[in-house]
């Protein structure tokens, strides 16, 4: 068996090297020495970083696609969806500037990335509005002007302030998933939160568990992950408890393009209760005949 996993194509043996290194691909794969279970440990948990990264690139699209296809963000949470985006960014930089490897953290590229998407659609298709207002496609342009900037200012700071940001990311993970979770604990629901995203951050964050603990081994960043962990779990509980349940809306309702003297007619018909009239029966009256009396005089 060894003769023929030593003589491997030339493609898949440095693809090889590449991912797991010369020394683990000639332990596991030339020598198939499968008692050597510091490779593995580190084989295992290349693969599952090439397989987040891999999945990080489409983990927010069908959240996308909900979004576009219904033009409603109801559900979502605006500052959950900034502060979420804030992290990310802050770990895709110090993780960069640390030179760790790139299935590390390669999700938090494209993670970004989508999620700046959904925000923008957020601010684009505002929820529990009955018009929209003019100002939004200056309110989507000035959103963009602020995340090009503060992409520019991580990749220019000085890597001694890195540390300290990455350290804010707990609490930002904290304070980003709260919003969400309160806004669907009051609607009773999750709106258009899409259930794959839920799920797929779940499973990401107990295999960065692994990957973290063997390739970098920051307590950091392993902090970092125990919190979305535990933040996102409990989103999928309430995605499972409100499953199916449409959004209670407390604004009133109001009627659209009806004047307002209309309106009140409208509100006075309405609250107006029907009275019932009662008549009194009354005694017959005699008829006059047409006979006429006089009194005879004398």
């Amino acid at each position: 068996m060894t003769a023929i996993t030593r003589n491997l194509p030339w493609f898949i043996k440095d693809l090889g090297v590449s991912i797991v290194g010369q020394k683990c691909y000639t332990s596991l794969v030339e020598n198939l020495d499968i008692q050597d279970v510091e490779c593995i440990k580190y084989s295992l948990s290349k693969g599952l970083g090439v397989g987040i990264v891999v999945g990080g690139a489409i983990m927010k699209v069908p959240q996308l696609m909900l979004i576009v296809s219904a033009r409603s963000a109801r559900g979502l949470s605006l500052p959950a969806y900034v502060l979420e985006t804030i992290a990310y960014a802050i770990t895709l930089a110090y993780s960069y500037r640390n030179e760790f490897p790139f299935s590390t953290y390669g999700e938090n590229l494209f993670l970004v990335i989508q999620n700046a998407v959904i925000t923008l659609l957020i601010i684009h298709y505002p929820s529990r509005t009955l018009t929209r207002t003019t100002s939004t496609a200056l309110q989507v342009a000035l959103a963009a002007v602020l995340m090009i900037l503060s992409s520019l200012a991580l990749v220019f700071l000085p890597p001694v302030a890195l540390a300290p940001l990455q350290f804010a990311t707990l609490p930002l993970s904290l304070f980003s998933k709260l919003p969400q979770i309160r806004q669907n604990h009051r609607a009773k629901s999750t709106g258009q939160l899409s259930a794959f995203a839920v799920v797929a951050q779940i499973g990401g964050c107990l295999a960065r568990l692994f990957t973290t603990a063997t390739e970098v081994d920051d307590p950091l960043v392993s902090a970092g992950f125990a919190l979305a962990l535990v933040l996102n779990a409990v989103v999928g509980a309430q995605m499972w408890m409100y499953w199916g349940r449409d959004e209670l809306v407390h604004a009133p309702a109001t009627t659209i393009g009806v004047p307002v003297d209309e309106k009140e007619k409208m509100q006075w018909q309405n609250d107006a209760r029907p009275v019932e009239v009662i008549v009194p029966p009354q005694s017959p009256t005699p008829r006059p005949s047409g006979r006429k009396w006089a009194r005879k005089v004398d």
